[in-house]
């Protein structure tokens, strides 16, 4: 099951989370929102806590 963990602004934002969890071997996608223009990163349940950690680090 994937899950959100991110709504990026913009593409590239989205594009940037998504390289440097990849880097860290995680399985990522990005898709855009139904909604608006953003995009939402999503990751596999299972390794959610994981990620959130990395997550918080890249978006400081």
């Amino acid at each position: 099951m994937w899950t959100v963990i991110y709504i990026a602004p913009s593409a590239k934002m989205a594009e940037k989370i998504q390289d440097r969890l990849t880097d860290e071997g995680f399985l990522v996608k990005i898709r855009q929102a139904s909604v608006s223009k953003h995009f939402e990163v999503l990751v596999p349940e299972a390794e959610l806590d994981e990620i959130q950690e990395i997550l918080s680090s890249i978006l400081q």
